[in-house]
């Protein structure tokens, strides 16, 4: 039972999801609530179909309707679909604008680095090359959607499980359907390296997104995986010299600016929001040192497209379906 008259939740974000057991529940005793307070740093950060369940638990549906069916048909068309089934929708013309000042009245927007004393944040692209028989493995399966190792047929059945088989292959192995990770190249941990050795002895904090990312990075240097509070009060300590950490645990309000300023992103990933968290962790207030943010980046994969998608602050499904509809159109 609610028993506040006044609610604020931290990461209004977490709310977005509409059938999600969360916006259910908290929606049935919002009417208890005099007054809320929503809080995100990534309000839409799969498009603007999230701000829906995000106002509704806000204002009860006064701005953008009781219902997903009355927003949706009003500010958006279908996009891809299969006959009836539709697997996306897109916005119509003039509708960010419509929904930006059907929710101005309630909403203020304020950047960190406009109101909190921010260090500088230098973002640095290090490019990988796969030699010649790495890039034919990567462009057959690109266009093939089936990759041949050793007494193994790795395939791809849609554009979706495509994207995650050539991050993968970028990243220097890809998975068998046993879950067995096959070794493509190591680009990226010689990469990783230099910059380890780049950094001279300061900690460094390094971003994995596959586990066959982390077990590698594991057998190949000597680091520390940030899960326990004990390893965040370690790591702040400068107790941890290389630690590793996955974008999904590096959660929201996770303080890890006092241990170090140098991130590494070994494997990149569609996720804005993840993203940005996980940037945040040390790009934060109470850094005390100029962040460096490195993205290992293999060039002609897909990783340039995800950059550009990061970039472009794009993370949609659809920026996802279209870039690998575009490395397969360039056959």
């Amino acid at each position: 039972m609610l028993n506040y008259d006044m609610v604020v939740i931290d990461e209004l974000s977490s709310f977005k999801s509409y059938g999600a057991k969360r916006f259910k529940s908290l929606l049935k005793v919002r009417p208890r609530a005099k007054r809320i307070v929503g809080l995100t740093g990534t309000p839409s950060s799969n498009g603007l179909m999230d701000l829906w369940a995000e106002f509704r638990i806000l204002d009860m549906g006064k701005r953008l309707g009781r219902y997903i069916t009355h927003y949706r048909n009003s500010f958006f068309t279908p996009d891809k679909r299969n006959q009836q089934i539709v697997f996306s929708y897109k916005p119509l013309p003039g509708a960010e604008d419509a929904i930006y000042r059907l929710i101005s009245d309630i909403t203020i927007s304020m950047k960190s680095v406009d109101f909190l004393k921010m260090p500088e944040c230098v973002i640095n692209e290090v490019p990988v090359y796969l030699n010649d028989k790495e890039q034919s493995a990567y462009e057959h399966f690109r266009k093939e959607m089936v990759l041949q190792l050793a007494d193994k047929e790795i395939d791809a059945m849609n554009a979706a499980v495509l994207s995650g088989k050539l991050l993968q292959m970028a990243n220097g192995a890809i998975y068998d359907d046993d879950k067995k990770p096959h070794i493509i190249h190591d680009r990226k941990l010689d990469a990783l390296e230099d910059l380890i050795e780049g950094a001279n002895g300061k900690p460094v904090l390094i971003a994995y997104w596959y586990n066959h990312d982390l077990e590698r990075i594991k057998a190949r240097f000597n680091v520390r995986e940030i899960k326990t509070s004990k390893d965040i009060k370690d790591w702040n300590n400068s107790d941890i010299l290389v630690g590793v950490i996955h974008p999904a645990s590096a959660g929201h309000g996770l303080n890890l600016q006092s241990g170090g300023s140098t991130l590494i992103w070994f494997g990149l990933t569609w996720s804005l929001e993840l993203y940005q968290q996980t940037n945040a962790r040390l790009w934060r207030q109470g850094q005390k040192d100029t962040v460096v943010i490195h993205h290992i980046v293999a060039k002609e994969t897909i990783d340039e497209r995800v950059m550009k998608a990061l970039r472009d602050k794009d993370n949609t499904q659809s920026a996802l379906i279209e870039a690998v509809k575009a490395t397969i159109k360039e056959v």
